[in-house]
């Protein structure tokens, strides 16, 4: 039996233009609140999977680990390391974590693998008994990423990962690691080979959907990101995974929508897909 989790970590703020990609700002200005910096603010949620003998846990979020400068920039609302604070509420720390899994490894989904910045100390991994698994074509992106896509990756933390010897990494759909109950759906279009996690659950499929489907507004085809490698290649990747989920009755999971954690997949009057019994934060979801 699985009992599911959501998890808040870090808050961010991002530019609201970059976020909606083509979509105008006269329209994503009704889906979402703006600041005087033209920013809207997102959330860095994680999933935790609680099994009888084993903790799972689905992305890390942008943590503490920025020094406050670029903290300030990236919009960062927090300094201490909230995702640390959120396993507490479920009585855990990191170090009761046995497994995680990492969509990609862009700063956002990643940076809570390290501890909070201090001022004249190193970069520290946290999570030391958790077995990381993240797909193979992601892992050698962030070690040769193109100059569109740099800034996006923490080179101290891909040393320390590199150096520690419980990373996996994924060429199938499944792995051993987390064994029978899950899968993973691959995608290429935000970022190669971003690896997005199936739960198997009686009621339905739940898809941890990272930055394929970054939060509700995103459920509608057109709607992509100004990050996003190729925008074409994302609608046709949502597509594909929302008329799958659609026929499974599946769920999908957001780490980035502020005010839904989590929906069900459905077809609006018009026909274009929506989201039906939506949830603000998954308390617990236990099947």
């Amino acid at each position: 039996m699985k009992k599911l989790y959501s998890i808040e970590g870090n808050s961010q703020k991002l530019d609201g233009g970059a976020m909606f990609g083509n979509v105008p700002k006269a329209l994503w200005k009704k889906w979402v609140e703006v600041d005087e910096l033209n920013r809207i603010s997102l959330s860095c949620r994680s999933l935790l999977i609680k099994e009888e003998n084993r903790n799972v846990l689905l992305e890390l979020g942008v943590g503490a680990f920025f020094e406050p400068d670029m903290r300030q920039r990236f919009g960062i609302g927090e300094s201490h390391h909230v995702l640390l604070d959120s396993l507490a509420e479920q009585g855990l720390s990191h170090e009761d974590i046995d497994v995680i899994v990492l969509s990609h490894l862009h700063f956002d989904h990643v940076g809570g693998l390290l501890a909070a910045w201090e001022q004249d100390k190193n970069e520290t991994l946290l999570f030391p008994n958790a077995q990381i698994l993240v797909s193979k074509t992601a892992w050698e992106r962030a070690f040769k990423p193109h100059a569109r896509d740099r800034a996006s990756f923490i080179p101290p933390l891909m040393t320390l990962l590199k150096a520690r010897p419980n990373v996996h990494l994924v060429e199938q759909d499944s792995h051993t690691i987390l064994g029978e109950g899950y899968r993973f759906h691959f995608s290429h279009g935000h970022t190669p080979g971003m690896m997005l996690t199936e739960i198997d659950m009686p009621s339905g499929p739940v898809v941890f959907c990272a930055d394929l489907i970054p939060g509700e507004a995103w459920v509608h085809l057109p709607v992509t990101m100004g990050y996003d490698r190729f925008a074409e290649l994302v609608i046709d990747e949502k597509k594909d995974l929302l008329n799958e989920l659609l026929a499974r009755k599946g769920r999908l999971f957001f780490t980035h929508d502020c005010e839904t954690s989590l929906g069900r997949i459905a077809k609006n009057e018009k026909g274009k897909f929506c989201l039906n019994n939506s949830q603000s934060r998954l308390i617990s979801m236990e099947e």
